[in-house]
């Protein structure tokens, strides 16, 4: 059994799109989503059909909850705050009503998913270091947590100390915990602007970062013409 592990898709359909054939080249048998399907870029509605369509379990990401209510972006950039008003002109009462049924945290399989965190994940908050995971991982059940939100690809462990950094492999060891960011599909900001995804082998216990290139030059297009705020475009480029 493997599961592909995405998260951050933000409406970019065509980053979208590589990654599920990626996924299928590599042979994975099933999906799971972290969270964030819409904001930022131009195809929300297609991305949250293809995520329903598959029956695909996934998380409440911050884009997907603003975006499915009427209340004030409190906490988001004017540029964001400016995607989300965007996105919800853009999307049918079904799709809200999709996004706002969404769960904070899930269980699948043998593991668990969270778009930020697990000690208060409505809060929204960022796992960038190994003090930020050491509060997941007092609420941590599963010997796995797959998490998003800062579209940065790290993974944290406990053992005896709460170790992370970056990764491309991991094992999962028996005794330990890992809580790892799988990336993102649609707006990665580790300075590298390919798509990205993980794909967790339960059988071989690993768990793989892949990065994809896809038609960013495309997606930019699409922002200009839907009148997005230029930010969005500029940045994909660059993958910050």
């Amino acid at each position: 059994m493997r599961y592909a592990l995405l998260g951050d898709i933000h409406a970019n359909l065509d980053a979208f799109q590589v990654v599920l054939e990626d996924a299928k080249k590599e042979k994975v048998t099933h999906y799971a989503c972290v969270g964030d399907l819409v904001g930022y870029n131009p195809n929300p509605k297609e991305c949250i059909d293809i995520v329903r369509d598959m029956n695909m379990p996934c998380v409440k990401g911050n884009h997907d909850e603003y975006a499915s209510v009427d209340d004030d972006c409190i906490g988001f950039r004017p540029m964001a705050a400016e995607a989300i008003r965007w996105t919800r002109e853009q999307l049918a009462a079904e799709d809200k009503k999709y996004l706002k049924s969404l769960k904070f945290v899930r269980y699948v399989e043998n593991f668990t998913i969270v778009h930020a965190t697990l000690d208060m994940p409505q809060k929204w908050g960022y796992v960038m270091d190994k003090l930020a995971a050491a509060a997941s991982f007092s609420y941590q059940n599963t010997a796995v947590c797959f998490f998003g939100h800062t579209h940065v690809p790290l993974a944290f462990v406990r053992d005896s100390v709460v170790k992370g950094g970056t990764y491309e492999m991991i094992h999962i060891e028996p005794g330990k915990k890992y809580f790892i960011n799988v990336g993102s599909v649609g707006q990665p900001r580790d300075g590298n602007p390919m798509a990205g995804y993980a794909i967790y082998d339960l059988v071989t216990n690993t768990v793989t970062l892949r990065r994809l290139e896809y038609n960013i030059k495309a997606v930019q297009k699409k922002i200009f013409e839907a009148g997005l705020p230029e930010r969005c475009a500029t940045r994909l480029e660059i993958g910050k």
